[in-house]
């Protein structure tokens, strides 16, 4: 009976098991969740053109314009827009497919990848 109330708990070997996990979940989430936030930031940016009266964007080049501005100033310098983005002008709103890929090494060969794809149609001011 006394063997069995010293035996409570994990083990050295478990609880270095679970710090194992939790740091491997740490590194993965600190790794992407950057990708996920510029993601975030340019779909902001795109749904703003709408709501912004005060932008002068009548243009898919504007439209390119404004999305650059907007990448220096989220900070955003790892995204070629051309690649990334198309932009067609059909009655009178934006048609806008954001689709790109962002990539993170994780062991050796073995890589995190992200893919964002979304449409939106954009009133133009």
């Amino acid at each position: 009976m006394a063997l069995i109330k010293a035996q409570k708990g994990l083990s050295m070997l478990s609880w270095l098991m679970v710090l194992a996990i939790v740091g491997f979940v740490a590194s993965t989430a600190f790794k992407m969740l950057p990708h996920y936030m510029d993601n975030m930031a340019l779909v902001k940016m795109i749904t703003a053109v709408e709501k912004e009266r005060m932008s002068d964007v009548t243009s898919p080049a504007d439209f390119y314009a404004h999305m650059q501005k907007g990448m220096t100033v989220n900070g955003i310098r790892d995204l070629n827009l051309e690649d990334a983005m198309q932009i067609e002008v059909e009655n009178n709103q934006f048609k806008v497919h954001l689709k790109y890929e962002k990539r993170e090494p994780m062991i050796g060969n073995l890589d995190l990848v992200a893919r964002f794809d979304k449409e939106f149609r954009v009133r133009m001011p």
